[in-house]
């Protein structure tokens, strides 16, 4: 069995792979991973892959090197079944890379965009031939609500939670509403640009954002919140073969 660990911005998910099933998912600290040791003992792990995209504590870097069993950090030496067209592949986040290799895999011989809905908002283009263009990235729907508290005299910080109005009645729901709106105009010209070069595009939504999307463009997204895992375990899976 394959542990892979994915440590985001927020929370670190914790699962267990059986060959490519997907036995279980847990969410755990990002700092400390303190459910891991618990979560170890219940499975027969041979082998593991771990990413992060935040700097880890020395505890929490001994206690992945102590585990029974080989676990590997994701790097990008490591092979991959993809072709990096990035010109900067070395400052390439590690979750990026993982979200594109699982939706290849769900999806071979597709062109793909990604788009992992997040504390940032990455799209990710790779071509039916395999190669990886690149992609953007763009602020998630928090960090929007935030910056517009912090870089204005007298807008309040609103929690995305709450009424969500199609035309804002309060200054709470005008903020929400700009946001979470804003951003979902932002994902669907996105979709409908590429899709215009690329009429065979297929779209992969993750990421802990839920939107919604008019029929015309429906039918293309595919929503999977476990991408990033799925993807490092096929990486590990790769580099195994």
């Amino acid at each position: 069995m394959n542990l892979i660990i994915d440590i985001g911005n927020s929370a670190a998910k914790v699962a267990a792979f059986e060959g490519e099933q997907l036995v279980e998912v847990i969410h755990t600290s990002n700092e400390t991973l303190a459910d891991l040791p618990t979560f170890c003992a219940k499975y027969p792990f041979e082998r593991g892959l771990w990413a992060t995209v935040v700097d880890l504590p020395d505890e929490t870097i001994r206690l992945l090197e102590s585990l029974p069993f080989p676990m590997r950090p994701f790097t990008h030496a490591m092979r991959l079944p993809i072709v990096i067209g990035y010109e900067t592949p070395h400052t390439l986040g590690v979750d990026r890379l993982a979200a594109v290799v699982g939706a290849q895999y769900e999806r071979p011989r597709r062109d793909l965009l990604v788009v992992d809905a997040g504390s940032c908002v990455t799209y990710e283009f790779l071509d039916a031939n395999g190669c990886y263009h690149g992609g953007n990235i763009s602020p998630g729907l928090e960090m929007r609500l935030k910056a517009m508290n912090v870089f204005t005299s007298r807008l309040p910080l609103v929690s995305v939670e709450g009424e969500l109005l199609e035309i804002g009645k309060t200054t709470e729901t005008a903020l929400r509403a700009g946001a979470f709106w804003g951003l979902q105009r932002e994902i669907e010209g996105y979709i409908q640009s590429l899709k215009h070069k690329y009429p065979q595009l297929l779209v992969f939504l993750t990421g802990g954002s839920q939107f919604s999307f008019d029929t015309k463009i429906k039918n293309i997204i595919f929503a999977d919140k476990f991408l990033v895992l799925k993807g490092l375990n096929r990486i590990l899976q790769y580099n195994n073969e």
